[in-house]
């Protein structure tokens, strides 16, 4: 009997788990749902104003003019930095583990000191890893405004631009479709114009389920600027061009966020429903187990109660 009644305690454990978890897989496939929406509306507008950065760029340096600042590369490099996009909660499963591990396996290749400038709390635990934690930024789990993300880009610009790094990396992860999701660590200073893939939220590298747009934008990775267009740019291209990237870091950054809150919101909503299934697979277990235990006790007291009767028989 004590057999019975400790599993009917277990069952009945495991299923007041499973309602948290099923409400929290239902909280986080609400959120994931707006994030997604959010996250494909600006996708094309960031890509392609990568793209118009990238081609007036080409201009300007055909130029022979001298190029933007945040778009020359440093002659040494002292110092980096790595902003680290993570959750603030967890049950998100391996969310937060892939992205850090990607960002440390990344700086293995660096021999320069670094320092982290982290969004999300769970992004503290590089600190207790030796590495150095610059600042701390809060992270919203739905972001609606790039004013949102202001204070950060003016801290990354100022630091690069007054010598503290040469180098600004970012690290977060690449929103894809709500089973998949692609840590990714990309260089956001000094500006790279000729590397293979600058594009956030390149969902085509991965899969072929990408839109129309998308896919002008995205070819394999590559810039898709038709050099036989020409343009006209007032009241000058340097101008335009000392406008357009600081508005380029900002919009790289924003996208950034919106993929991050995309990605950590399904792999939560992922995490919950495997918990659920488990917990589901835990008590239809248990409850076997019950009914095999309670099974053997009654065999039990029919086996006493007969034994008792043939000795009074007797």
């Amino acid at each position: 009997m004590a057999k019975t009644k400790e599993i009917s305690r277990r069952i009945k454990s495991v299923t007041s788990t499973k309602k948290i978890t099923k409400a929290m897989e239902i909280v986080a496939a609400a959120k994931m749902r707006k994030a997604i929406e959010a996250v494909l509306k600006t996708r094309t507008y960031a890509n392609l104003s990568w793209e118009t950065v990238l081609h007036l760029a080409q201009s300007v340096a055909s130029r022979s003019e001298t190029p933007h600042p945040l778009l020359t590369k440093r002659n040494s490099v002292a110092k980096v930095a790595v902003v680290l996009i993570t959750s603030n909660r967890g049950m998100c499963g391996g969310y937060n583990t892939a992205i850090i591990n990607k960002a440390k396996e990344s700086l293995k290749k660096y021999n320069f000191p670094t320092e982290f400038i982290l969004v999300g709390k769970k992004g503290a635990i590089v600190n207790s890893q030796g590495y150095n934690v610059a600042a701390e930024f809060n992270k919203s789990d739905i972001i609606t405004d790039v004013r949102e993300i202001y204070p950060l880009v003016k801290l990354v610009l100022n630091d690069y631009q007054s010598g503290k790094y040469d180098k600004v990396f970012l690290a977060y992860t690449d929103f894809v479709n709500p089973a998949k999701q692609v840590p990714r660590i990309k260089q956001i200073l000094p500006i790279e114009l000729e590397v293979e893939d600058q594009y956030l939220g390149s969902a085509a590298q991965y899969s072929s389920d990408v839109s129309s747009a998308e896919k002008t934008v995205v070819k394999n990775g590559q810039p898709s600027v038709n050099d036989q267009l020409e343009y006209t740019f007032e009241p000058s291209p340097e101008e335009v061009l000392d406008l357009l990237v600081p508005r380029l870091l900002e919009i790289q950054l924003y996208q950034a966020f919106l993929e991050a809150n995309a990605s950590e919101h399904s792999a939560r909503m992922t995490a919950m429903h495997q918990a659920t299934e488990a917990a589901n697979d835990m008590v239809s277990e248990l409850t076997l187990f019950y009914n095999k235990a309670r099974q053997a006790g009654i065999t039990a007291e029919i086996a006493e109660i007969s034994a008792g009767a043939n000795a009074l028989a007797e």
